[in-house]
Protein backbone atom coordinates (compact mmCIF):
# COMPACT_ATOMS: atom_id res chain seq x y z
CA UNK A 1 0.00 0.00 0.00
CA UNK A 2 1.03 3.51 -0.86
CA UNK A 3 2.51 5.30 1.93
CA UNK A 4 0.63 8.69 2.78
CA UNK A 5 3.17 12.02 3.90
CA UNK A 6 1.62 15.04 4.93
CA UNK A 7 4.05 17.79 5.23
CA UNK A 8 4.07 20.98 6.15
CA UNK A 9 5.92 24.25 5.18
CA UNK A 10 5.56 27.67 3.28
CA UNK A 11 5.38 27.94 -0.52
CA UNK A 12 8.22 29.85 -2.03
CA UNK A 13 6.98 30.07 -5.49
CA UNK A 14 10.36 30.83 -7.03
CA UNK A 15 13.61 29.48 -5.34
CA UNK A 16 13.36 25.98 -5.39
CA UNK A 17 12.92 25.06 -1.75
CA UNK A 18 10.33 24.17 1.13
CA UNK A 19 7.02 22.61 -0.85
CA UNK A 20 8.47 23.61 -4.05
CA UNK A 21 11.08 20.93 -3.32
CA UNK A 22 9.37 18.35 -0.93
CA UNK A 23 6.12 17.73 -3.48
CA UNK A 24 8.58 16.57 -6.60
CA UNK A 25 11.50 14.93 -4.37
CA UNK A 26 8.98 13.04 -2.03
CA UNK A 27 6.44 11.91 -4.77
CA UNK A 28 9.81 10.90 -6.80
CA UNK A 29 9.89 8.16 -4.18
CA UNK A 30 6.84 6.65 -5.05
CA UNK A 31 5.15 8.03 -1.77
CA UNK A 32 1.91 10.29 -2.44
CA UNK A 33 2.80 13.48 -0.79
CA UNK A 34 -0.03 15.89 0.72
CA UNK A 35 0.79 20.00 1.19
CA UNK A 36 -0.13 21.82 3.96
CA UNK A 37 1.11 25.52 2.79
CA UNK A 38 2.26 27.66 5.83
CA UNK A 39 2.70 30.93 3.98
CA UNK A 40 2.97 31.60 0.10
CA UNK A 41 6.13 33.67 -0.78
CA UNK A 42 6.90 34.97 -4.11
CA UNK A 43 10.51 33.76 -3.91
CA UNK A 44 12.46 32.93 -0.86
CA UNK A 45 13.97 35.15 1.36
CA UNK A 46 17.84 34.66 1.23
CA UNK A 47 20.19 36.02 -1.14
CA UNK A 48 20.05 39.35 -3.53
CA UNK A 49 15.80 38.88 -3.47
CA UNK A 50 14.18 42.06 -2.02
CA UNK A 51 10.71 43.21 -1.85
CA UNK A 52 9.25 39.47 -1.93
CA UNK A 53 5.58 39.33 -1.45
CA UNK A 54 4.61 37.38 2.01
CA UNK A 55 0.73 36.21 2.77
CA UNK A 56 0.51 33.85 6.05
CA UNK A 57 -2.17 31.18 5.73
CA UNK A 58 -2.10 30.68 9.71
CA UNK A 59 -5.64 31.69 9.53
CA UNK A 60 -6.39 28.87 6.79
CA UNK A 61 -4.66 25.98 8.72
CA UNK A 62 -7.65 24.96 10.66
CA UNK A 63 -10.60 24.07 8.00
CA UNK A 64 -8.36 22.49 6.12
CA UNK A 65 -7.32 20.34 9.15
CA UNK A 66 -11.20 20.28 10.17
CA UNK A 67 -12.36 19.48 6.52
CA UNK A 68 -9.79 16.59 6.54
CA UNK A 69 -10.98 14.63 9.49
CA UNK A 70 -14.84 15.22 8.08
CA UNK A 71 -13.35 13.08 5.13
CA UNK A 72 -11.70 10.65 7.39
CA UNK A 73 -8.34 11.31 6.35
CA UNK A 74 -5.24 10.27 8.53
CA UNK A 75 -1.32 10.10 7.27
CA UNK A 76 1.52 7.48 7.34
CA UNK A 77 4.37 10.50 8.43
CA UNK A 78 4.34 14.22 8.85
CA UNK A 79 7.01 16.00 8.23
CA UNK A 80 7.40 19.49 8.51
CA UNK A 81 10.01 22.73 7.48
CA UNK A 82 9.55 26.24 7.91
CA UNK A 83 6.57 27.47 10.23
CA UNK A 84 5.93 30.86 10.49
CA UNK A 85 4.82 31.91 13.84
CA UNK A 86 4.24 30.11 17.19
CA UNK A 87 0.64 29.37 16.20
CA UNK A 88 1.55 27.32 13.83
CA UNK A 89 3.88 24.85 15.84
CA UNK A 90 0.57 24.33 18.10
CA UNK A 91 -1.56 23.82 14.97
CA UNK A 92 1.50 20.78 14.66
CA UNK A 93 0.10 19.25 17.91
CA UNK A 94 -3.41 19.14 16.57
CA UNK A 95 -2.17 16.93 13.47
CA UNK A 96 -0.40 14.75 15.28
CA UNK A 97 -3.10 14.01 17.70
CA UNK A 98 -5.54 13.86 15.45
CA UNK A 99 -4.65 13.10 11.71
CA UNK A 100 -1.64 10.55 12.33
CA UNK A 101 -1.69 6.91 11.61
CA UNK A 102 -0.37 4.95 15.08
CA UNK A 103 3.24 3.94 13.61
CA UNK A 104 3.68 7.71 11.96
CA UNK A 105 6.75 9.34 12.56
CA UNK A 106 7.57 12.70 13.02
CA UNK A 107 9.93 14.49 11.27
CA UNK A 108 10.89 17.48 12.12
CA UNK A 109 13.22 19.98 10.00
CA UNK A 110 13.43 23.38 12.60
CA UNK A 111 13.69 25.32 9.49
CA UNK A 112 14.01 28.72 11.62
CA UNK A 113 18.06 29.46 11.26
CA UNK A 114 21.21 29.19 8.84
CA UNK A 115 24.75 31.36 8.63
CA UNK A 116 24.60 32.01 12.44
CA UNK A 117 21.28 33.88 12.30
CA UNK A 118 17.92 33.35 12.78
CA UNK A 119 15.40 33.99 10.38
CA UNK A 120 13.54 37.26 9.67
CA UNK A 121 10.52 37.42 12.27
CA UNK A 122 11.78 34.78 14.28
CA UNK A 123 12.95 35.65 18.35
CA UNK A 124 13.85 34.37 21.47
CA UNK A 125 10.05 33.03 22.28
CA UNK A 126 10.03 31.01 18.83
CA UNK A 127 13.12 29.33 19.49
CA UNK A 128 11.77 27.78 23.20
CA UNK A 129 8.37 27.04 21.20
CA UNK A 130 10.05 24.94 18.88
CA UNK A 131 12.18 23.51 21.28
CA UNK A 132 9.62 21.77 22.61
CA UNK A 133 8.16 20.53 19.09
CA UNK A 134 11.42 18.86 18.41
CA UNK A 135 11.28 17.09 21.64
CA UNK A 136 8.42 15.39 19.97
CA UNK A 137 10.12 14.23 16.80
CA UNK A 138 10.87 11.00 15.64
CA UNK A 139 13.81 11.81 13.41
CA UNK A 140 15.35 15.61 14.21
CA UNK A 141 16.99 17.62 11.12
CA UNK A 142 18.60 21.06 12.39
CA UNK A 143 21.54 22.49 10.37
CA UNK A 144 24.39 23.67 12.69
CA UNK A 145 22.79 26.78 12.87
CA UNK A 146 19.64 25.80 14.17
CA UNK A 147 21.14 23.21 16.30
CA UNK A 148 23.65 25.73 18.52
CA UNK A 149 20.04 28.04 18.96
CA UNK A 150 18.16 24.92 20.35
CA UNK A 151 21.12 24.45 22.46
CA UNK A 152 22.76 27.28 23.26
CA UNK A 153 25.92 25.92 22.25
CA UNK A 154 28.39 28.50 20.59
CA UNK A 155 27.87 28.29 16.75
CA UNK A 156 30.94 26.86 14.64
CA UNK A 157 31.12 25.63 11.39
CA UNK A 158 34.07 23.77 11.99
CA UNK A 159 33.15 20.70 14.50
CA UNK A 160 35.77 18.13 15.95
CA UNK A 161 33.57 14.66 16.54
CA UNK A 162 33.67 15.52 20.42
CA UNK A 163 32.11 19.28 19.94
CA UNK A 164 29.91 17.04 17.55
CA UNK A 165 28.82 14.44 19.78
CA UNK A 166 28.28 17.60 22.80
CA UNK A 167 25.99 19.29 20.69
CA UNK A 168 23.67 16.00 19.83
CA UNK A 169 23.68 15.28 23.72
CA UNK A 170 22.59 18.89 23.64
CA UNK A 171 19.81 18.34 21.07
CA UNK A 172 18.68 14.67 22.69
CA UNK A 173 18.19 16.51 26.04
CA UNK A 174 14.61 18.17 24.25
CA UNK A 175 13.21 14.60 23.71
CA UNK A 176 13.78 13.27 20.25
CA UNK A 177 14.43 9.58 19.36
CA UNK A 178 17.15 10.46 16.58
CA UNK A 179 19.16 13.29 14.89
CA UNK A 180 20.65 13.97 11.70
CA UNK A 181 22.63 16.95 11.90
CA UNK A 182 23.52 18.59 8.50
CA UNK A 183 26.27 20.53 7.77
CA UNK A 184 28.88 18.49 9.67
CA UNK A 185 32.57 18.74 8.91
CA UNK A 186 36.19 19.75 10.38
CA UNK A 187 37.90 19.99 7.22
CA UNK A 188 37.61 22.29 4.17
CA UNK A 189 37.08 19.38 1.73
CA UNK A 190 34.33 17.52 3.10
CA UNK A 191 30.44 18.14 4.44
CA UNK A 192 28.40 15.84 5.54
CA UNK A 193 25.66 14.50 8.09
CA UNK A 194 25.89 13.05 11.70
CA UNK A 195 23.31 10.10 12.49
CA UNK A 196 22.46 10.29 16.39
CA UNK A 197 20.27 7.22 18.14
CA UNK A 198 19.40 9.35 21.04
CA UNK A 199 18.57 5.87 23.53
CA UNK A 200 22.04 4.36 22.62
CA UNK A 201 24.02 7.62 22.55
CA UNK A 202 25.94 6.25 19.17
CA UNK A 203 26.76 8.43 16.29
CA UNK A 204 27.80 7.67 12.88
CA UNK A 205 28.53 9.88 10.42
CA UNK A 206 28.04 10.57 5.92
CA UNK A 207 30.41 12.62 4.11
CA UNK A 208 30.47 13.68 0.64
CA UNK A 209 32.89 16.35 -0.90
CA UNK A 210 32.25 19.83 -0.25
CA UNK A 211 31.49 21.92 -3.56
CA UNK A 212 33.31 25.57 -3.63
CA UNK A 213 29.82 27.21 -4.12
CA UNK A 214 26.79 26.91 -0.93
CA UNK A 215 23.18 25.73 -2.54
CA UNK A 216 19.96 27.27 -1.34
CA UNK A 217 17.44 24.77 -0.60
CA UNK A 218 19.62 22.46 0.04
CA UNK A 219 18.52 21.23 3.19
CA UNK A 220 15.70 21.21 2.37
CA UNK A 221 15.95 18.61 -0.94
CA UNK A 222 17.83 16.61 1.97
CA UNK A 223 15.15 16.77 4.31
CA UNK A 224 12.78 15.41 1.10
CA UNK A 225 14.90 12.75 -0.01
CA UNK A 226 15.62 11.25 3.55
CA UNK A 227 12.10 11.66 3.98
CA UNK A 228 10.64 9.75 0.76
CA UNK A 229 13.56 6.89 0.99
CA UNK A 230 12.98 6.56 5.11
CA UNK A 231 9.16 6.02 4.44
CA UNK A 232 9.98 3.44 1.50
CA UNK A 233 11.64 1.25 4.14
CA UNK A 234 15.24 2.24 4.41
CA UNK A 235 16.98 2.67 7.62
CA UNK A 236 17.72 5.71 8.90
CA UNK A 237 21.66 6.01 8.18
CA UNK A 238 20.77 4.30 4.78
CA UNK A 239 18.29 7.37 3.42
CA UNK A 240 20.52 9.98 5.54
CA UNK A 241 23.37 9.03 2.75
CA UNK A 242 21.18 8.59 -0.17
CA UNK A 243 19.95 11.81 0.79
CA UNK A 244 23.48 13.84 1.10
CA UNK A 245 24.44 11.85 -2.26
CA UNK A 246 21.32 13.30 -3.95
CA UNK A 247 21.88 16.90 -2.70
CA UNK A 248 25.73 16.68 -4.32
CA UNK A 249 24.12 15.46 -7.44
CA UNK A 250 21.88 18.33 -7.28
CA UNK A 251 24.77 20.55 -6.84
CA UNK A 252 26.75 19.34 -9.79
CA UNK A 253 24.24 19.31 -11.95
CA UNK A 254 24.14 23.37 -10.89
CA UNK A 255 27.67 23.89 -10.91
CA UNK A 256 28.81 26.88 -13.59
CA UNK A 257 25.34 27.95 -13.77
CA UNK A 258 26.07 31.03 -12.11
CA UNK A 259 22.59 32.63 -13.47
CA UNK A 260 21.13 30.17 -10.89
CA UNK A 261 22.49 31.28 -7.96
CA UNK A 262 18.80 31.22 -6.36
CA UNK A 263 18.42 27.68 -5.91
CA UNK A 264 19.77 23.77 -7.12
CA UNK A 265 18.76 21.91 -10.08
CA UNK A 266 17.48 19.02 -7.98
CA UNK A 267 15.44 18.09 -11.13
CA UNK A 268 18.62 16.44 -12.54
CA UNK A 269 19.46 14.43 -9.92
CA UNK A 270 16.28 12.83 -9.69
CA UNK A 271 16.98 9.62 -11.68
CA UNK A 272 19.99 8.71 -8.93
CA UNK A 273 17.27 8.74 -6.11
CA UNK A 274 15.00 6.96 -8.44
CA UNK A 275 17.73 4.24 -9.73
CA UNK A 276 18.89 3.51 -5.68
CA UNK A 277 15.30 3.35 -4.38
CA UNK A 278 14.37 0.89 -7.32
CA UNK A 279 10.91 2.46 -8.05
CA UNK A 280 9.04 -0.53 -10.06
Amino acid sequence: MTKRVLTMQDISCLGQCSLTVALPIISACGIETVILPSAVLSTHTGGSFENYTFHDLTDDIPGILKHWKQEGFQFDCLYTGYLGNIRQINLVEEIRKELLTEEAPCIIDPAMADFGKLYTGFDTAYVHKMKELCGQADVLLPNLTEAAFLTGLPYRTRMSEAEVHVLLKGLAALGPKQIILKGVSDTPDQIGVAIYNCETDRVSYYFTRRLPRNGYGTGDCFASAFTGAYMRGMEIKEAAALAADFVLAAMEATAGDEKHWYGVHFEQALPLLMERLVID
